[in-house]
């Protein structure tokens, strides 16, 4: 799997592309007509908050598939729910040298949307940060495996691109809250922040 492992990985360019990326997303924030940022508010928009790109965050993960996997209902921002199917789960390890933040073993779940299986891996989730450093209903973040995953397959989960959901700029948006099964016990600083809570 091409994104299986880190160990061709450039950390120079790494960081420059994933800068690259967040000057991008910016730019769209700004000016985009599907920006999240409501329109009378776009003028004084001077960009999103990110922690410091940092390659402890992005981490292997090990596989495992669910051949039958649950209906996992996630309420949203409006009170519905919403029916998503948990196919995966990734388990990885965080090492950290801070003191302060904890290490150990960790587990998410990968969602797909019933019916949509064309689409890329969910990865709705909470951590120590949550409310305080980053949005108060939590971060998004999504895979897109090259071909389709097995279990005991290694894949690369990037914190560094957890990212906001749209819901956090307007309430226009409905946007699904991480289920208790993804409320990691440890803090992530990476990714996007969001302070105005």
């Amino acid at each position: 799997m091409a994104d299986a492992s880190d160990a061709d990985v450039d950390p120079d360019r790494w960081s420059a592309e994933l800068e690259s990326k967040r000057a991008e997303k910016d730019e769209f924030f700004a000016d985009h007509p599907q920006s999240p940022i409501p329109p009378d508010e776009r003028d004084e928009f001077s960009g999103l908050d990110y922690f410091e790109p940092d390659p402890d965050y992005r981490v292997t993960a090990t596989v495992e598939v669910h051949d039958d996997p649950e209906v996992v209902l996630m309420e949203t921002t409006a009170g519905r729910e919403m029916r998503y199917l948990r196919t995966a789960t990734l388990e990885f390890e965080l090492v950290r040298d801070d003191p302060d933040l904890q290490d150990g073993t960790f587990e998410l779940g990968a969602y797909e949307i019933e019916r949509q299986s064309d689409e890329p891996l969910f990865i709705p989730f909470r951590d120590k940060t949550t409310g305080q450093q980053t949005y108060r209903g939590g971060r998004y973040m999504e895979l897109a495996p090259d071909r389709d995953l097995e279990t005991d397959d290694e894949i690369v989960v990037d914190f560094n691109l957890a990212y906001t959901p749209f819901c956090a700029f307007s309430e226009t948006f409905d946007c699904p809250l991480p289920p208790e099964e993804n409320w990691l016990d440890a803090a992530i600083p990476a990714g996007e922040r969001f302070e105005s809570n």
